[in-house]
């Protein structure tokens, strides 16, 4: 991300956060965050962004101008479809931010959104050739990248970053964060595939071509057990847990450590690497790309 380009929009984002905001002029935070949703929705302006050594870096003051969104919004009563949206002629209300609404689409964004109660909050970014199934969500702030599909009753939460040709299964849950705003987002890079009933939740890193199965789920508090390389994954303090490149992640479980707990055969869920994605596991997931197109 270029400082120079976003220079003068971050200056004006951290003097109005540093305004109280009885002081802060209304015009002014409106013409600001309007800029600054339009950026994000471009895909040109993202809140966190990958630096050369493939760290994940918050842009705290993309974060902060989101805040400043709500904070000058007023609720209002919305229509969607909008008028003019070229969707049916019902629509359902709504009360949300006036700052907030739905994001509509044209034939020429190469965008699919299939009926059936699908949203996206304005702010968020969804590149060429992404497909939305019914019903989903994708919020604020969040970045999806090209030829991805997000299926039904899936979830992008604010700020989430998610790469290009990633399957979000149905019931996946990306967490998001806005506050602290110094906090990184979930962040699943690309071709990555995430299984039905999954979760990756705060700041999770989920490496380029990794797998998550089926009912995973990822926290900064989880310990990932490597079967392939005998290892233990672990978030450093304060840091995020990241999941390797091509990893394959299913649900398992290990045994309780306490002799009440051997005594009764107890075991606690814990997320297993059993394989490092190679030939037959592309093969395997070939037909989505099919599904796709």
């Amino acid at each position: 991300m270029s400082e120079t380009r976003w220079g003068a929009l971050a200056e004006r984002v951290d003097a109005l956060a540093a305004t109280d905001s009885e002081k802060r002029d209304p015009e002014l935070t409106r013409e600001t965050v309007e800029e600054l949703l339009d950026a994000l929705e471009s895909g040109d302006l993202r809140s966190a962004s990958r630096a050369d050594d493939g760290s994940w870096v918050a842009n705290s003051w993309v974060k902060q101008g989101i805040l400043l969104a709500f904070g000058v919004g007023r609720s209002t009563v919305m229509r969607w479809p909008m008028e003019g949206s070229g969707a049916a002629s019902t629509s359902e209300a709504f009360v949300d931010k006036d700052t907030m609404p739905p994001r509509s689409f044209k034939v020429d964004d190469a965008i699919r959104v299939v009926p059936g109660g699908s949203s996206v909050r304005r702010g968020a970014y969804l590149g060429r050739n992404v497909v939305c199934m019914p019903p989903m969500y994708v919020n604020v702030g969040a970045y999806v990248g090209d030829g991805s599909m997000i299926d039904s009753h899936a979830l992008v939460g604010s700020c989430a970053q998610i790469g290009a040709r990633v399957h979000l299964s149905a019931a996946a849950q990306v967490g998001g964060v806005l506050e602290p705003i110094n906090a990184v987002p979930v962040v699943i890079e690309d071709d990555v595939i995430v299984g039905g009933n999954a979760g990756v939740y705060e700041g999770t890193i989920v490496r380029t071509g990794a797998v998550l199965g089926a009912g995973v789920v990822l926290t900064r508090a989880t310990p990932v057990f490597d079967l392939v390389q005998e290892r233990i994954i672990r978030a450093e303090p304060g840091g995020t847990l990241e999941i390797p490149e091509n990893a394959v992640v299913v649900a398992g479980a290990r045994a309780a450590s306490s002799p009440w707990a051997k005594s009764e055969s107890v075991s606690i869920y814990t997320p297993v690497i059993v394989k490092y994605r190679d030939e037959k596991t592309d093969l395997a997931t070939a037909l989505e790309e099919q599904l796709r197109g």
